[in-house]
């Protein structure tokens, strides 16, 4: 009986146009499309400010013109780049502030002479900070002319480089590829997930109590020799089965935009992707994902059978998105583990674990932990349910 209840709301959830965008077409069409758009955009923008010729512009008061000339006899491969000569500090402000001027350098009076007398000269570089990426332009150049400066003094005070760098020092990975580029994106991919999990239940939730209530079906369905519990656990069913499928499709989505919109170019991260995408991974994954996922139904049904109205229930349930969000986010804060204490912190613990197991570290006593947790409150909710969806008073509107 549960599972002919649960056949005939599905049939009627599959109906739903609003149903079928947020958990279907968003997720697998929509979102990947929004990403490589986006990936596009970023790298052409990169590649135009590359190529853009910069517009430096200099208040040189020091008549030598030492700073200029080596400037100009920077490499090439640095970037294009043209001198405009400003007379004082506040022109050259106005346009940067204009983007005449993607930067400024004011050199000052006797500036060779400091130079050549081993001291060292102040450089004041100006700079718009709203415009990203400019200060590490500027730095490129300037470094550059520091560094030539460097070898020129080591030259004439007679020193090796290695007399004044006691340490030659070089950094080591210890940790494999995997584990490395798990720990980096691991926590977008479980933020993405519950988000979409969450969405994927919204509407399936108010149209299966709510909607019905308002097209007067409800009371015909309480009329047939079936018990409520049968009916609600049918109903809840078909929400969650809403809510894993957009979290599964989202995350076909991303297979998707990786492998046919060819958005990563590099061969040692496709091959870390495609080691993490295994028979195991899957299993776990749901293991990890289902309790959550009832555990949202089970907090979206009893609002549902509240709430008189469909606008109703959608006011109430949807702000909840961000409260659910919020948590999720945790896994984009370095140094935030798994353990005994965020083992037991609803969605925390599924988003860290999720990590984890896209790392390839995951703890099984702990993800054995993470789940009971969910599993508990899973559980808790669907007996709320229970006992909401008993209440005469919520089931007539």
């Amino acid at each position: 009986m549960i599972f002919t209840i649960f056949k005939k709301e599905l049939k009627d959830t599959l109906r739903d146009r609003r149903t079928i965008i947020m958990m279907v077409i968003i997720p697998i069409f929509i979102f990947p499309v929004i990403m490589t758009v986006f990936t596009k955009i970023s790298d052409s923008f990169n590649s135009d400010t590359i190529a853009k010729t910069l517009n430096i512009g200099i208040v040189n008061e020091d008549k030598s013109n030492d700073f200029l000339k080596s400037l100009n006899n920077l490499p090439k491969e640095l970037g294009k780049r043209e001198l405009i000569i400003f007379k004082d500090s506040n022109e050259l402000k106005k346009q940067i502030n204009l983007d005449s001027i993607q930067f400024g350098v004011f050199v000052p009076q006797s500036y060779a002479q400091i130079k050549d007398s081993l001291l060292s000269a102040d450089l004041k570089i100006y700079h718009n900070a709203t415009e990203l990426g400019m200060q590490e332009r500027a730095e490129v150049f300037v470094n550059a002319i520091n560094e030539n400066i460097k070898i020129i003094r080591y030259a004439q005070l007679n020193i090796k480089p290695e007399q004044i760098q006691p340490l030659k020092i070089s950094y080591e990975n210890v940790a494999s590829e995997k584990e490395t580029i798990g720990k980096l994106i691991g926590g977008f991919l479980p933020y993405l997930f519950i988000a979409f999990g969450f969405m994927g239940c919204m509407y399936p939730a108010i149209d299966l109590f709510t909607g019905e209530k308002e097209r007067g079906t409800l009371e015909t369905l309480l009329t047939t020799p079936v018990s409520r519990w049968q009916i609600l656990i049918g109903k809840m069913g078909v929400v969650v089965m809403s809510g894993l499928l957009a979290a599964s499709l989202t995350m076909l989505g991303i297979f998707l935009t990786i492998e046919v919109f060819d958005i990563i170019k590099e061969p040692k991260i496709l091959e870390v992707i495609h080691q993490i995408l295994t028979v195991k991974f899957i299993f776990m994954f749901y293991l990890i994902l289902i309790p959550l996922i009832i555990f949202f139904a089970g907090v979206m049904i009893p609002i549902a059978v509240y709430a008189k109205t469909f606008k109703e229930a959608q006011s109430i349930i949807a702000p909840m998105n961000a409260i659910i969000v919020l948590p999720a986010m945790v896994g984009f804060f370095p140094g935030v583990e798994l353990n005994l204490t965020t083992s037991c912190i609803p969605i925390v613990n599924v988003v860290l674990a999720t990590k984890e197991l896209i790392a390839g570290t995951l703890d099984v006593g702990l993800l054995a932990l993470s789940s009971g947790i969910m599993i508990s409150l899973a559980t808790i909710s669907i007996f709320f349910s229970y006992k909401q969806f008993g209440k005469e008073t919520n089931l007539v509107s």
